[in-house]
């Protein structure tokens, strides 16, 4: 699992992998707000539905994940990203997202150590990603709580180039490295 500050080059990262072979499964959120754009939702994050939306997908992609060859699978964030979403948006936590929440811990889904990708000390905008660099830095003390709260232990990948970056994790996820 990948997990940390929006723009930190998480999706980056998973690039090098998948293009070494590796199994990497893409961010839920920006491709569900990418397609809403696409329909014509400007604001896609809204919809009263969208977080539970976001868990049903990113459900759906973790066991298609389980059907691929390979002993690692590497994920561009997770439910409990979600949770930190709804969080920092203040909204509550509807149906779909607690049964994914509660699934992938009876079920022991995903490894106990996360990989967190630390900021670059900026963020670039996007359609999808509207987030200004304070507002990024308060969500990741948001997503770095939840995940210590469900019994995670963040490890950090400090800034780096993306190839360096990219092989730190397969280090961390093959040899059970740790970095300081």
């Amino acid at each position: 699992m990948l997990t940390g500050t929006p723009g930190a080059g998480k999706t980056t990262i998973l690039g090098h992998l998948a293009a070494a072979g590796h199994t990497a499964t893409a961010e839920t959120a920006t491709d569900l707000i990418t397609e809403a754009q696409a329909a014509g939702d400007p604001l896609p994050w809204n919809a009263p539905g969208f977080l539970d939306a976001i868990a049903d997908e990113q459900a759906r992609r973790q066991r298609a994940a389980d059907t691929l060859p390979g002993p690692v699978q590497y994920f561009d964030r997770s439910p409990v990203c979600t949770l930190a979403l709804a969080r920092l948006q203040n909204r509550p936590v509807g149906p779909a997202l607690a049964a994914e929440l509660d699934r992938i811990k009876a079920e022991a889904v995903y490894e106990r150590r996360v990989l967190f990708v630390e900021h670059l000390g900026f963020i670039t905008r996007t359609e999808a990603r509207r987030i200004g660099f304070e507002e990024a830095l308060h969500f990741e003390r948001i997503h770095r709580a939840a995940y210590r709260e469900l019994g995670y232990e963040c490890v950090p990948v400090p800034p780096a180039p993306a190839a360096e970056r990219a092989a730190l994790v397969l280090r961390l996820t093959t040899e059970n490295e740790t970095v300081d």
